[in-house]
């Protein structure tokens, strides 16, 4: 009966892969952020680079539109923006659903799967477990496929990591460690992380458990980590960089990603500093890397939601969207290292300039602008406060404010706010480190809005739904200073 059932199931995807086309223009779709085809979609899984194309795969659930019995869906791009809609690659079994983890490839057979072996790690959930009140509801598997990702084949002596009494043991991210001769896993358990090694992927030692000292911010369970060393552009140190992200108790409420700085040797991770946030938007999540990128780059990619309302928020056909890819860097700031997010640069082929001016006057207004699919950038000479309105002939608006201390997003009269009532029930601040923003950059998409200051030296992500599309631009800022180099993009569709 499973067997047919999943049959049935690829058969139904398969279908859907067929209308793509008519079911990327519903209201809200975003055009150049990826979206499965229809249903839910959360968590980006197993970002792995391999043979010229970059592959995602993500949480799934092919029968309806909220979260339900996870799957693995899989889609693969050439250049991170573009990405072709593949079948289903991991389906739940016996053993239970199949969680978040990550993907590797295995190029000197360590697992005696095949030189090059793409090998998926993940976690099993087993439901009735957890519905029966029981602990030990999860554990790391295994599966691999020789022909790029196409088919997978889940190993026989699956799990490779059983559960050690810790209800939530899950999302393992795993990587090569090149002084050590093993492969590292970095887990997510309870709130905390175990890191573990092994030779061959199958059999795995605890090496080391990473809980902060001093954490005062009690943001309850951890969930999909990444760590990965990263060499600071100025000093030209390198660090190592642990990623966490929070379901819940981010500083503007529910799910967001931190991360913490500081040294790795092999068994132990140190922190250096205190941990800060990555993007202090509302809509950030499960933000991991690509695994073996070119020239070992660490592109990011995350859920662009939140689980306060992700399950409700008014799309029909599919659910959820991804941040674009971004390039991770580091700089040295007073209160120590900072991680920067650029858009890739990829991203600039897109683009297509509409409308551009060296010297604005403010307040700045602009009427009839396509700002659903658009990227605009300005710059000020000087640290200045400036509040930027997205609107429409509604009065539907979306309004950032920057002042010398903080970055406020406000949505409360965005469009459709009312599905949700966490969805707009506050604004959402970015307090400011002692760098001043004087270079702004906003990518727009149907539903969304990635804001990148300084270079990416801030960052903030916020879905917002107006009922008609944003069409006017204002800008006032504090004493009437002008912007230089204000430039308005149009950013092209990608499912053409």
């Amino acid at each position: 009966m499973k067997i047919k059932f999943s049959i049935l199931l690829c058969l139904l995807f398969q279908n859907i892969l067929g209308q793509t086309d008519k079911n990327y223009a519903e209201p809200y779709r975003p055009q150049f952020h990826f979206t499965p085809p229809a249903k839910w979609m959360n968590d980006p899984n197993g970002l792995v680079y391999f043979n010229g194309k970059y592959h995602l795969f993500y949480q799934y659930f092919p029968e309806r539109t909220v979260w339900g019995p996870m799957h693995w869906g899989h889609a693969e791009s050439t250049d991170l923006l573009h990405w072709k809609q593949l079948p289903i690659a991991l389906y739940p079994d016996e053993l239970g659903w199949i969680f978040s983890g990550s993907a590797v490839i295995d190029k000197d057979n360590t697992a005696g799967f095949g030189s090059n072996a793409m090998i998926a790690i993940f976690t099993y959930h087993n439901d009735e477990l957890w519905k029966a009140g029981q602990k030990n509801t999860e554990s790391q598997a295994i599966a691999y496929s020789n022909d790029e990702g196409k088919t997978w084949t889940k190993y026989k002596g699956n799990p490779v990591l059983n559960n050690s009494g810790e209800q939530d043991f899950r999302d393992p991210k795993v990587f090569w460690h090149q002084e050590t001769s093993k492969w590292i896993m970095a887990l997510a358990v309870s709130d905390k992380i175990k890191l573990f090694s092994s030779t061959n992927l199958k059999e795995w030692q605890e090496e080391s458990v990473f809980k902060p000292e001093n954490d005062t911010e009690n943001l309850g369970v951890w969930e999909c980590p990444d760590l990965f060393p990263l060499m600071a552009e100025d000093s030209q140190e390198t660090l190592w960089v642990l990623i966490v992200n929070h379901g819940d108790k981010a500083p503007n409420g529910g799910s967001g990603t931190r991360y913490f700085i500081g040294n790795f040797d092999g068994k132990t991770f140190t922190q250096s500093q205190k941990a800060l946030w990555l993007d202090n938007g509302t809509d950030y999540y499960a933000a991991v890397t690509f695994y073996n990128a070119p020239q070992d780059k660490k592109i990011v990619l995350g859920w662009m939601s939140n689980w306060q309302y992700a399950t409700k928020v008014p799309t029909e056909v599919w659910r959820s969207a991804m941040t674009l890819p971004r390039k991770l860097g580091m700089v040295k700031a007073d209160d120590g290292y900072r991680l920067t997010q650029k858009m890739i640069p990829q991203f600039a082929t897109l683009t297509k300039p509409e409308w551009e001016l060296e010297k604005v006057n403010t307040p700045f207004e602009k009427k009839n602008l396509n700002l659903s699919q658009a990227e605009v950038t300005f710059s000020m000479d000087q640290p200045n406060d400036a509040i930027i309105t997205l609107t429409n002939t509604k009065g539907e608006l979306f309004t950032i404010t920057i002042t010398e201390d903080m970055v406020v997003t406000d949505r409360s009269n965005s469009g459709k706010t009312d599905f949700d009532k966490t969805f707009s029930r506050k604004p959402q601040v970015m307090p400011l480190g002692e760098k001043k923003v004087t270079r702004v950059q906003l990518i727009l998409d149907k539903s969304s809005v990635e804001i990148l200051l300084n270079d990416g030296l801030y960052s903030m992500t916020n879905l917002f739904f107006p009922t008609e599309e944003y069409s006017i631009l204002n800008i006032i800022t504090k004493d009437k200073k002008p912007l230089k180099n204000l430039k308005i993009k149009s950013v092209a569709r990608i499912w053409d």
